[in-house]
């Protein structure tokens, strides 16, 4: 899982540092990647095409995730 995932998994009280359950784990990666596509799938909407390859790049890199 990415470090930034896990960071925010964290402050939010859902991230437990010893997961025993696999699937625990899976559900919680997977939900908060969609978040993140689901926010560049509305970057994509409004902003400039510019702004947007940015800001794609920057998600890539931040949270290793694309759309």
């Amino acid at each position: 899982m990415n470090e930034q995932i896990k960071k925010i998994a964290e402050q939010a009280g859902i991230y437990k540092l010893n997961l025993s359950d696999e699937t625990e784990y899976w559900i919680m990666e997977k939900f908060a990647e969609l978040i993140i596509k689901d926010c560049i799938t509305l970057n994509k909407q409004e902003l400039s095409f510019n702004a947007f390859e940015r800001m794609q790049k920057v998600y890539t890199e931040h949270f290793g995730v694309e759309e």
